[in-house]
């Protein structure tokens, strides 16, 4: 998205003996080739894994070059302040396995975390989200530790090292960096480093304007040298835990605050004791394919993997574009019920197998009506069940961003990283140049489901349920597609509708992820990208599904498809977010 133009020629840095390059640019949304490719929504972040992927690197390790990339360059969708979960595909092993990097609450977070005591009213969200108390421990660090020691084939300093020369040298502002600073330069303006850094003059910079942290290639150095304890038991989590108890809050801020800025409760034993987890994937079929997905604290897996069962049984073969549409956004709505009632970071295992399996789609299938649309919020459960519910309001957070990459080896790697919001909790760390984020907004500040229990209320030490969906798709035993993006809920609805499109309604790759979007997650309306309630609206109303405000656009996918014989398609969004950058290491020649 941002063209880093003093990285026009490769430089190199040396680190002890290894030379590391700072990645030349690349740039266009797809390419076609061999050898290994990448797609991100940033042409910097995707120049720094390939050059991993030419030098011999693998696919973990040409991820992690690349988000460690994005932390600089997509500051306010991901960084060493959030978290994420990351998904790869062995090809030595033939196997799936993911890591869940999602960020922490507090050990003394209780249900009532989000409950203003002094009005037993829950917060406001945004003055819950620009506060010490939104922020859980981040999970990124240890994420790209885990992966790189135990796929990768390079260490982690490395990678740290070249985002650092990135941070450095710089990055160009373009129009959707600048409106990001634009919607958040209220929050961003309560704190004098956030204004430093991203509010020059105190105005949101200008098109064409260089943004250079040296702060944040300082921490990526001392990472380097000194590992991720510095980090998680270290100076940098000491200033993270003092930030979260005292906000940095300035003593003249650009603009007034509706709310008061609260501190948190993070300690040093939540930040020491933070591990990633490694969950079995979800696992559904779809059309004699194998779609594997993160499990809880994600419902993304459960989610997609539910709606792809439901299509599966729904039928479909012959229906016209405007009637699969149909089943696609009423099998989306049935997958959404399910997910609100019954999935959280505690789920048990026996009711996600429920959830993904054959029997539970079918009971649910045969309650979509081909000729008319389900009045919605529809219930959750199988068609015998008619408990009452009442639905979560749908995520509010779009900081997210996606990475794909797969190696000459046949190794996948499908990414997804986050701050919640874009900006986080609108906080740069002081001194140490990355945002803290506000993770812990996506628990649901009070019970949503009625008088059933929440599966996503606080607790101690919890993980907030998460909309990522990165997702890696197999036919015959070997990939055939990986695919994730951001935007909240629907990122759920736009890989669900990603691969629905290339499998289900005959889209090439590109075409997938260029069509009009549209969410439907259990709400009275279906949130829509323009061209598609232009396209298919009038159609879909007469069969009484209802639209509520259009809006620009939905997520900002990245994805890779196995073409056979060792080739592989990238494909990064064309346009939406300022658009995004695809490379292969030897180009098709066409």
């Amino acid at each position: 998205m941002r063209f880093l133009s003093a990285l026009a020629a490769l430089s190199l840095t040396t680190v002890g003996s290894v030379a590391i390059s700072a990645p030349a640019v690349a740039a266009g949304s797809t390419a076609q080739g061999y050898g290994g490719a990448i797609a991100t929504v940033d042409a910097t972040a995707t120049a720094a894994g390939l050059e991993v992927l030419r030098r011999g690197g693998n696919a973990v390790d040409a991820a992690v070059a690349a988000a460690a990339t994005l932390g600089v360059t997509e500051p306010f969708a991901s960084g060493i302040g959030g978290g994420g979960f990351f998904v790869y595909y062995d090809a030595r092993e033939h196997r799936v396995h993911t890591i869940d990097g999602r960020e922490a609450g507090p050990a003394t977070m209780t249900s009532t975390y989000f409950v203003n005591p002094a009005t037993g009213q829950p917060y406001a969200f945004d003055e819950a989200r620009v506060s010490g108390l939104s922020v859980g421990v981040p999970g990124t660090l240890a994420t790209w530790e885990a992966a790189a020691r135990q796929w990768g084939t390079r260490p982690l300093s490395g990678a740290l090292n070249t985002a650092a020369e990135v941070a450095d040298r710089g990055y160009t502002v373009d129009g959707e960096f600048r409106r990001q600073v634009t919607e958040n330069a209220a929050a961003f303006g309560q704190f004098d480093s956030t204004k430093a850094l991203y509010l020059p003059n105190g105005a949101p910079p200008a098109v064409g304007a260089t943004i250079r942290n040296p702060d944040l290639a300082r921490t990526y150095r001392l990472i380097a040298r000194q590992g991720t304890g510095v980090f998680y038991r270290g100076e940098v989590g000491a200033d993270l835990l003092r930030a979260v108890a005292a906000p940095p809050v300035s003593a003249s801020p650009a603009s007034p605050w509706a709310y008061p800025i609260r501190p948190g409760v993070l300690t040093a034993a939540d930040l020491a004791g933070y591990r990633v987890r490694r969950p079995a994937p979800t696992r559904s079929d779809y059309k004699g394919l194998t779609v594997y997905g993160m499990s809880t604290p994600s419902s993304g897996g459960t989610a997609v993997g539910e709606a792809l069962n439901i299509l599966e049984a729904s039928p479909i073969t012959s229906a016209s574009t405007v009637e699969k549409l149909h089943y696609y956004l009423e099998a989306s709505a049935l997958s959404f019920a399910d997910r609100g009632r019954y999935v959280g970071a505690n789920t048990p295992e026996p009711m996600l197998r429920k959830l993904l399996s054959d029997q539970w789609a079918k009971q649910r299938a045969c309650q979509i009506d081909p000729g008319k649309a389900l009045a919605k919020p529809v219930a959750p459960g199988p068609s015998q069940c008619t408990p009452s519910v009442t639905t979560a309001t749908p995520d509010n957070g779009m900081s997210t961003t996606n990475l794909t990459v797969a190696d000459r080896w046949g190794n996948v790697v499908e990414y997804t990283l986050t701050l919640e919001q874009f900006g986080g909790n609108g906080m740069v760390l002081p001194g140490r140049g990355f945002m803290l984020n506000n993770e812990l907004t996506d628990f649901n500040f009070a019970g949503t489901q009625g008088t059933f229990d929440d599966p996503n209320l606080p607790g101690p030490g919890k993980r907030p349920r998460s909309s990522m969906s990165p997702t890696i798709v197999l036919k015959d035993g070997k990939p055939f597609l990986a695919v994730g993006a951001p935007g909240g809920s629907t990122i759920i609805t736009t890989v669900l509708q990603i691969i629905y499109g290339r499998v289900e309604l005959g889209l090439t790759l590109p075409q997938a992820l260029a069509a009009p979007r549209a969410a439907q997650r259990n709400t009275a309306g279906i949130q829509a990208e323009v061209a598609f309630h232009t396209t298919y609206g009038p159609e879909l109303t007469a069969l009484g599904h209802v639209f509520g405000a259009d809006v620009a656009e939905i997520g900002a996918a990245t994805a890779i498809e196995f073409t056979g014989h060792g080739g592989q398609l990238a494909v990064a969004e064309p346009v939406r977010r300022g658009s995004g950058s695809a490379a292969v290491v030897r180009p098709t020649v066409k």
